[in-house]
């Protein structure tokens, strides 16, 4: 959830104030962030070095700048959703802001392998905050159909705004989604946006559409039951962590579980082997607790 992601305090003030505002139109800011070349693996190290070990802002800022265009084309692959491109930009570009803030170099991979994920992260949400007005997606599967419906119902060449049953049909064997589950959020998508104090009739007497809108808050038991879920997850990643030996244990939680996890340097001196070594240790280590969590059916979190 897109509330997990945010956390406060000056760093993350400061940073907001970097983020650019796409005010203009798309051209004049294609144009404009053109200036700001694709930055080479080396000085991307550097500079992500930087702004982790001093918190220097200015290298974050061309982090950020950088890394912009790739912002332009994420939001490209949702331009079909009604939404304002800019809007998605600017979503886009919090999204990067937050990569950067939690971005570490040490662990060899390029920033925008990590801050993709957030970059399509918050544009989904803005997306589904401001679709027709109305909250389409509450749970995770809901969101999935949200994003692939569109998509296939273009690959297969439906363009009609309602699908024949034989289509329905077609698009839930497709995406191995129940046939009630494709009508429902079809019907949501394509349905057009009314004020809530308009008034319908019903039974002879007047009201609006507020007065037959159903309660959609969780239920306690919903809530519960959401909760256990949430719990036998972390009750299963701890067993995953005992299931590896005392070395590959250590590097997990001096890596992922620490507040401030510990470098590859600095686990490389106290074992005495090498950076790259360390790196090895712990990319096995997290493929044997994914695999240790599908085996008791546990989508992996890592």
């Amino acid at each position: 959830m897109i509330e997990d992601m945010e956390e406060s305090g000056t760093k993350q003030e400061n940073l907001n104030n970097l983020l650019p505002v796409p005010t203009t139109s798309l051209e004049q800011y294609v144009a404009e962030i053109s200036n700001y070349p694709v930055l080479s693996r080396k000085e991307e190290y550097e500079l992500a070095m930087k702004y982790k070990k001093d918190g220097d802002l200015e290298a974050a800022r061309k982090l950020i700048t950088h890394n912009l265009r790739f912002v332009i084309k994420v939001s490209n692959e949702y331009k079909d959703y009604g939404t304002s491109i800019m809007d998605l930009i600017q979503e886009g570009n919090i999204g990067l802001m937050k990569a950067v803030q939690r971005f570490d170099p040490t662990k060899g991979y390029r920033l925008i392998s990590y801050a993709v994920w957030w970059i399509r992260a918050y544009i989904q949400n803005y997306i589904i905050r401001t679709f027709r007005l109305i909250k389409l997606g509450t749970t995770e599967a809901q969101r999935k159909l949200f994003y692939k419906l569109r998509s296939t119902k273009l690959k297969m060449g439906i363009t009609d705004e309602a699908p024949t049953p034989k289509e329905y049909k077609a698009i839930a064997k497709e995406l191995r989604v129940p046939l009630e589950s494709v009508i429902e959020m079809d019907q949501r998508m394509t349905s057009r946006d009314v004020s809530l104090n308009a008034l319908v009739s019903r039974t002879g007497e007047k009201a609006t559409y507020m007065d037959f809108i159903e309660d959609q808050a969780a239920s306690q038991e919903e809530l519960i039951s959401s909760i256990e879920e949430q719990e036998k997850v972390k009750k299963n990643i701890r067993i995953a962590i005992k299931s590896l030996n005392d070395r590959e244990q250590y590097i997990i939680k001096n890596r992922l579980l620490r507040h401030k996890p510990l470098t590859l340097e600095e686990l490389s001196k106290e074992l005495k082997v090498s950076k790259e070594r360390v790196r090895q240790i712990e990319k096995s280590a997290l493929k044997k607790m994914k695999d240790f969590l599908e085996t008791r059916g546990i989508t992996s979190p890592l």
